[in-house]
């Protein structure tokens, strides 16, 4: 039995794992020696990561939309094993698990030992801090739902907490905001938490607070170290982005690094102290530092795993990376990579189902081609602003309002029609909409 050993629930893994499951079901195996599918994650729900500005925002109820990898691999005949990679024994094939506890400290599984003889390694990215004093210890990042739980409970207090003061303390001054949040990063996480909190503001004060007002009372600050926000993306993009986000009352500070997050405050480098009742950081991300620990694999300057265009590593042709761990190199010899993208992650999925069936069949792999299809950035319920790249348009199209909104929700329902199929991508659809039309657009507890 040749067994697949995918670590990492994202996007692209999660998607890989079902595919391979119902490729090989045992009613599917046409003249190929038998194939067990193992998933890995050291979480046992999953959630489309580019959703959790929603969720910490309190628009989008995280316990609605999470999908269960137990159950993922019961539909799709593959097998889930509950743990986190901490080591790599490539001349035995095995991986080494951390053992898993529960919220109250106590051991769930053991740390324990699995073979493999194809290995896929998606275990994605994390936050990078770049080293900035008392920024992991000072703010919120978003990698996480939990994460992201926590800076909306975080933020519904505080704002139940503005609405109920009688008045004003001594030291506020006059027109300031009574609640400030600073989001360190312009690229599209800060961005679209930045418009998402708009609104957030806005259905509170609908909800009982009726103290606060959305605009004046809830301050955002946008702090970008480059010229201008949504550095990765065109600069057309870029400026109509911030325009919208001008209306919405965002101030946007680039040019501004930040040098020091203390409780409070985001101080910078220029001297400027920016008050922070909430702080995100969303100022990059780096590759998880275990990369760098697996048993001689290379790894770049970024700690991403370096691969061939076939997404084999470099130093073991046994060992595929996918998603933003893994440094693909680009056809064009300028030293650039596949870019961080949702849609990178799901393009080498899919190249990969394909890749690994070939392996199997003792045939030669073929070449990755990542294909930039565009980029959409979500400002909110009813807009969104990028650009679409590539076949009919035969070019780049910038696009906003409601008919970009569309687009970048049909990525999530994509996503979805890739975990369960076009029939039940529909019916989630439905039921996603009934739902919403008896919950409150925010989350309040």
């Amino acid at each position: 039995m040749h067994r697949i050993i995918v670590v990492g629930g994202g996007a692209g893994g999660l998607e890989l794992a079902t595919r391979l499951g119902d490729r090989y079901a045992p009613t599917k195996r046409k003249g190929i020696s038998k194939v067990k599918v193992t998933l890995v994650d050291r979480s046992p729900t999953h959630i489309w990561k580019p959703l959790l500005h929603e969720v910490a925002a309190g628009s989008m109820d995280p316990f609605t939309q999470e999908l269960s990898y137990a159950a993922q691999a019961r539909w799709h005949n593959f097998e889930f094993q509950l743990g986190e990679l901490v080591g790599l024994d490539r001349s035995a094939r095995r991986i080494t698990l951390r053992g898993s506890t529960d919220d109250d400290g106590f051991e769930l599984l053991p740390g324990r030992e699995l073979e493999y003889d194809t290995l896929v390694i998606a275990i994605g990215s994390t936050t990078h801090f770049f080293g900035v004093r008392g920024a992991a210890e000072n703010s919120i990042a978003l990698d996480t739902v939990g994460e992201a739980e926590r800076f909306r409970k975080r933020l519904i207090s505080a704002c139940v907490r503005a609405a109920t003061r009688s008045e004003r303390a001594q030291n506020d001054q006059i027109g300031e905001p009574k609640i400030q949040v600073a989001i360190v990063g312009a690229g599209a996480t800060g961005v679209e938490l930045s418009a998402e909190l708009r609104n957030t503001a806005q259905v509170l004060s609908a909800y009982g607070l009726h103290n606060l007002d959305p605009r004046h009372d809830v301050g955002i600050a946008l702090i970008e170290a480059g010229p201008r926000i949504l550095p990765a993306l065109s600069e057309r993009v870029s400026n109509a982005t911030a325009e919208l986000l001008s209306t919405l009352g965002v101030e946007l500070m680039t040019g501004e690094t930040v040098a020091e997050v203390t409780p409070g405050h985001v101080i910078t480098k220029s001297g400027r102290t920016i008050r922070a009742d909430l702080t995100v950081w969303a100022a990059g991300i780096k590759a998880p530092s275990v990369l760098a620990m697996l048993d001689g694999l290379n790894v770049n300057r970024l700690g991403q795993l370096e691969v061939r265009r076939t997404l084999q590593t470099t130093s073991d042709d046994s060992i595929f990376a996918l998603g933003d761990c893994a440094g693909c190199p680009l056809p064009a010899e300028d030293g650039r990579n596949v870019p961080p993208r949702a849609q990178a992650a799901h393009q080498q999925a899919s190249f990969l189902f394909r890749a690994l069936d070939a392996r199997l069949r003792g045939r030669p792999l073929p070449d990755f081609t990542y294909r930039d299809l565009g980029s959409l950035v979500s400002l909110g319920r009813l807009s969104a602003v990028g650009s679409l790249m590539g076949g009919v348009i035969g070019g780049s199209m910038f696009i906003d309002g409601l008919f970009a909104r569309f687009m970048y929700m049909s990525l999530y329902r994509m996503h979805i029609a890739a975990m369960h199929g076009y029939p039940r991508m529909v019916l989630d659809t439905v039921a996603h909409w009934l739902r919403r039309t008896t919950l409150p657009r925010v989350k309040l507890h």
